[in-house]
Parts: structure tokens; C-alpha cells; sequence
């Protein structure tokens, strides 16, 4: 895979999704260099001057009253990395890891940080040969950036702190010596570079936010598939009805779900029944899913600017030969996105699982109960359904904003930040168990479309159906479900469904502008 050009303006959540999950590595533009370059020349000038620059020559936080000497200079830098590695919790995974370096990188890359050119390079080293820094997932408060997780990262950088190299668990010092390389000896300003910035919440939410698109588009398939099992209308599909209320997202899942349900021999043959309209679940679906689908899009979008963005306190300004401070560190802009985004994903989650109920129930959709022949014998989908009610009643819990708490710290100089790290985790969670919900309503939506022997389905849901079977047998009789739960969840992710039902009826808009 060709590797990612870093210049500090156009990382993109695809971009970020193949260098932490794909293997796709990353370099720095020649423009990128130079702008680390001259932003670094300034550092060494003032420090040589010793003139008062926060976090370059004076402590940090509530300690910046606090002049430190040039002769000091690289023990404060040190002294940053080893007091801020205070993360506790499982480490993170290694794919957020990857976003994590990539992302600094990238913020490096704009020559508003002042770090050494060398520095970089070797955290590109890391990232390229494989070398995944030990990063605990709690600590961060999301304001004066993510200084724990990012701490940790910087540990290796120096030869100290932790190391995932080849699924093995090692010293850094030990992951650099067998990848070649040598720590670094840390400068003026260089600490604080590395842990002053919101990448750690930036790569989690970064990546959450690549699945939900996707999950956005899936509820659409999903829920089509289950409104022509239970015998709905595509009229509330009709395009009359949303010009009249012309939100984008509401109007983009209703022609979504028009086009899957395109041709159905399903829907055709039960035109004149006497039901007179749709329970919610599925006359509501454009509604529903069209809000996650603006939330989402607005959660991607504020994770693009900050992807982009330069997040360090003092920034430095190499076109003026200045340097301002600022409070670009603080991670409101994305704890309030992720948090929006969390509600979002759980909506889809809960709209889906209520889908479910009704395939499920034989007294609510007129099939077999759970969906399978010699009920009591077979317990069918029973207990999926179980599951998917317990992971739903999950997300009302991550639910709750992370962003409208703050508890000061530093001596109450940061008395304001944003929790936003929380809003990522809780967010990723959230998102994580949404794809386990929809997975669970394709299998029993395609488990429905079986017993339609005579009639097609739509030639969206067709195409769907067919790649879900594909991977998973129709249920004649019980087995272990958590393995065909599995299988769909691998078909999500893999794009597999999207793509199959994209080849039939064109692009499923999930709310962005197209890439």
C-alpha cells in the first residue's frame, strides 16, 4: 500500500483508517520539513537568548511562573514525559495507536510545534517498522491536550516506558534496538510538543466516526430488509414526503431505502391489505436514521478540521518570528462532536433492535416465532434478541454526555476542560455495539426473507441477502449464534454488504459530501 503524505492539511478519516488499520505507512512532505525546520531554528534562537517562553523555558501548567535555565533545558523536557506517563487502564488498541502517531505527525507537520525534524522522523520510524507504544486508555482530561496518553507515547521515544513490537510486549528500549533505531535525547520545547496536542481523542473518535458512516448506511439496508419481512409500505419512502420537512439526512435514507426496496415482488403483492400505516420502526426509519445520519456527518466533519489543525500551546509562527499561546490544546470542539455522535450511533442501535422485536415476535410479524421452524424444540433468534437489548440498554448508559463535566486541575489554572477522551472511549464503545445490533437484524432480516419462497425481495435487499448467505446458512435448527453474529459483523466491516447492495443500486449516501 503506498504510504500517506503528511503535510498537516489533508488527512482525511480514510486516510487515517489506512494507516492504523491497513498498514499503510506515512512520510512527511518536503514542504512539511521545511516548516518544522524554520519553526525549530526560532526555538533555538530564543532559548540561546533565553527569553520567556512557556513550556521552553518556564514549568508548566500552574508552575509557569517558574524560569528554567538553557543549562536545564533538556531535563525539563525529560522531566515532562516521565511526570505526565501517569495513564492508567488497559492500553489501547494498536490500530488507535497507529491514528495516534500518525495525527501528531501530521500536527508536527503544519511548523507550529517547534520540535526537531529528527524527532518526528522517528516517531515515523515507529510507526512504519511497526513499533506500537504501550498507552494506557484513562488519564486524559482532554484539555492542555491528551498530556498522559501522549506522554506515553513519548517515553518510548526516549528509550523508557513500553512497547508492542510483533504482538510482543517489550522495554521501548529493547522495540527501537530491534527495529535499528536509537532513542532520541530531547531539546528545548520538545517534551512539550509531543504531549501538548488532543490526537489521542482525534485517532479514537477518528476511527469511530469511519464505522458510524458506514453503520449509516447499513441501517438504511437493515431496516429495508425488515420493512419488506414484515410486510410495510415503501410509501413512507416517497420523495413528496420529505420535501415537505427537507432535512438532508432524513431525506437521504428515505431515498436510500426507496431504491433497496426497488422492484419487490414482496411489497407489490400486499398493495391493497387492509393495514392502514406502518408502526414507527419502519414508517419513521428516514426520520431516525436521517438525524444520526446529520450527526454523524457533523461529528466527521469537526474531526477533519482537527485532524488538520494545529493543536500545541505556544504555537510557534515561523512567517512572523513569533510565537502566541494560546488554547488550541483544548478538546471541546471534539468532546461536544463525539458526544453528539455517541447518541447518534445509539439511536441506530435502538431503532434496529425495536426492528428486531417485531421479526422476531410472531405476535407482531405473522412468521414462526424467532423465526424458525418447531418452535420450542429451536429457540431460533430468541436470545439474539436478548443481546441485542442488552447492548442497547448499554449505550443508554455511554450515552450520557462526557463533555458537560469538568473538574479543574493544575492548581485550578485549567479550571475548565473538556473530558473529551471519555467522549471518544465511551463514543467507540457505543459505536462498536451498535455494529453487533444491526448484524443481529440482518441475520434475522435475511432468516425473514427465506420464507418469502415465491416472491423476490427488493433488488437492494436481494443483493444484501445474498452476501449475508454467502457467509451464514439459513437456520433450520439451533447452533451457536455468537459465531453467525460474528460472521455479518466481519462482512460490516470488510464493506462487504454496502458494496454488494451499491452494485445493484448505486451509492448509499451516508451524509458527507463524496470524498
Amino acid at each position: 500500500m503506498e504510504p500517506v503524505w503528511l503535510d498537516g492539511q489533508s488527512m482525511t478519516l480514510e486516510t487515517l483508517a489506512a494507516i492504523a488499520r491497513s498498514g499503510a505507512g506515512a512520510r512527511l512532505t518536503p514542504e512539511s520539513g521545511e516548516r518544522i525546520r524554520a519553526a525549530r531554528k526560532l526555538v533555538e534562537e530564543w532559548v540561546a537568548q533565553e527569553k520567556v517562553i512557556y513550556g521552553i523555558t518556564t514549568g508548566f501548567g500552574a508552575l509557569s511562573d517558574v524560569f528554567i535555565s538553557k543549562k536545564d533545558a533538556r531535563q525539563l523536557q525529560l522531566n515532562i514525559l516521565m511526570s505526565h506517563s501517569a495513564g492508567v487502564g488497559e492500553p489501547l488498541p494498536p490500530e488507535t495507536v497507529r491514528g495516534i502517531m500518525a495525527l501528531r505527525c501530521n500536527d508536527m507537520a503544519r511548523g507550529n510545534s517547534g520540535i526537531r525534524p529528527e524527532t518526528v522522523a522517528l516517531i515515523l520510524d515507529m510507526l512504519n517498522r511497526g513499533i506500537c507504544p504501550v498507552i494506557p486508555s484513562k488519564g486524559s482530561v482532554g484539555a492542555s491536550g491528551d498530556l498522559a496518553p501522549l506522554a506515553h507515547l513519548g517515553l518510548v521515544c526516549i528509550g523508557l516506558g513500553e512497547a508492542f513490537y510483533n504482538g510482543e510486549r517489550m522495554p521501548g528500549n529493547e522495540a527501537l534496538s530491534r527495529c535499528g533505531l536509537e532513542p532520541v535525547q530531547l531539546e528545548a520545547a520538545e517534551g512539550l510538543a509531543i504531549v501538548n496536542g488532543t490526537q489521542v481523542m482525534t485517532a479514537i473518535g477518528g476511527l469511530a466516526a469511519h464505522d458510524a458512516l458506514r453503520l449509516s448506511k447499513l441501517a438504511d439496508i437493515a431496516g429495508a430488509m425488515s420493512l419488506e419481512v414484515l410486510l410495510g409500505s415503501r410509501t413512507e419512502f416517497d420523495p413528496a414526503i420529505h420535501r415537505l420537512r427537507p432535512h438532508h439526512g432524513q431525506t437521504l435514507s428515505a431515498d436510500n431505502m426507496l431504491r433497496i426496496v426497488a422492484n419487490s415482488e414482496i411489497i407489490t403483492s400486499h398493495k391493497d391489505c387492509g393495514r392502514v400505516q406502518d408502526a414507527y420502526t419502519l414508517r419513521c426509519s428516514p426520520q431516525v436514521h436521517g438525524a444520526s445520519k446529520d450527526a454523524i456527518a457533523y461529528a466527521a466533519g469537526a474531526l477533519e478540521i482537527e485532524m488538520n489543525s494545529s493543536t500545541n500551546n505556544p504555537l510557534i509562527m515561523p512567517e512572523t518570528n513569533t510565537f502566541m499561546l494560546g488554547g488550541n490544546f483544548h478538546g471541546q470542539p471534539i468532546a461536544l462532536a463525539l458526544d453528539f455522535m455517541a447518541m447518534a450511533a445509539a439511536e441506530l442501535a435502538n431503532i434496529s433492535e425495536r426492528r428486531i422485536e417485531r421479526l422476531v415476535n410472531p405476535m407482531l410479524s405473522g412468521l414462526p416465532a424467532f423465526l424458525v421452524k418447531d418452535g420450542g424444540l429451536n429457540s431460533g433468534f430468541m436470545i439474539a434478541q436478548y443481546t441485542a437489548a442488552a447492548l442497547v440498554s448499554e449505550n443508554k448508559v455511554l450515552a450520557h454526555p462526557a463533555c458537560v463535566d469538568s473538574i479543574p486541575t493544575s492548581a485550578n489554572k485549567e479550571d475548565h476542560v473538556s473530558m473529551g477522551t471519555i467522549s471518544a472511549r465511551k463514543c467507540r464503545e457505543i459505536v462498536e455495539n451498535t455494529e453487533s445490533v444491526i448484524a443481529i437484524e440482518l441475520l434475522c432480516a435475511a432468516q425473514g426473507l427465506d420464507l418469502f419462497t415465491n416472491l423476490k425481495p427488493g433488488s437492494g435487499s436481494f443483493a444484501a441477502y445474498r452476501a449475508i448467505r454467502e457467509a451464514v446458512s439459513h437456520l433450520d435448527k439451533d447452533r451457536v449464534l455468537a459465531q453467525d453474529i460474528e460472521a455479518v459483523r466481519k462482512l460490516i466491516r470488510e464493506d462487504r454488504i454496502v458494496e454488494a447492495v451499491e452494485a445493484v443500486v448505486g451509492e448509499i449516501g451516508c451524509g458527507r459530501p463524496p470524498q
